[in-house]
């Protein structure tokens, strides 16, 4: 009995502080997860149907912003491709970090780091006033969207004819291909440094 009123003698303030933080922390990583409720589930995102391939100008664009149309669809626009980002809802919806971009010509904005109303034209944008480093920044955004999200078609200049494409088909992806070929994806890019040269 006289070893325990020893013991407690030396016990300090700081003892007793550390001796109930333990306990707390034992407490909310152990016993509180035991009788916790289970977080609710985010609503599932139904998947849409592929997209039918259609070239489209920046204001039939502005339509797939993901609150103007009833499916919710979202589209944007990245070196002349139009991607169909809807599955990346969360990063481009409306609430979300790059949601400035749904809808819209999101090249300027990729290609400058700028992800604000600054980088967005209301009209075509023929990226000109970017250094050769933010373009190559820019196809390299395009590069990465095109390995993640179909392409949907091409982002019409001011007097572009739209191209037709043909019945479209389900490849191995589950992606739409219809006549849209590498060929053509790849010439998307180019036809404006074409233009330019003849400037």
């Amino acid at each position: 009995m006289e070893a325990i009123r020893e013991a407690v003698k030396e016990i300090g303030a700081l003892d007793v502080i550390l001796l109930a933080l333990s306990c707390y922390i034992i407490w909310k990583l152990v016993i509180s997860r035991l009788f916790a409720k289970p977080a609710p589930e985010e609503p599932r995102i139904p998947e849409l149907p592929p997209m039918r391939r259609h070239d489209m100008t920046v204001e039939e664009l502005r339509e797939y912003d993901g609150v103007q149309r009833e499916d919710g669809r979202i589209c944007m626009a990245v070196d002349g491709k139009i991607f169909d980002v809807t599955k990346g809802k969360r990063m481009y919806g409306k609430d979300g970090p790059y949601g400035i971009f749904a809808g819209r010509d999101a090249s300027r904005g990729l290609a400058t780091f700028v992800a604000s109303a600054e980088a967005i034209r209301d009209t075509y944008d023929d990226l000109s006033g970017l250094t050769p480093s933010e373009l190559e920044g820019m196809r390299e955004w395009a590069a990465q969207f095109s390995e993640k999200y179909p392409i949907v078609g091409r982002l019409l200049k001011p007097g572009d004819i739209p191209e037709i494409y043909s019945d479209e088909e389900e490849d191995k992806t589950g992606s739409v291909s219809g006549s849209m070929t590498a060929s053509s994806i790849s010439s998307i890019g180019s036809e404006d440094k074409d233009d330019k040269k003849e400037d």
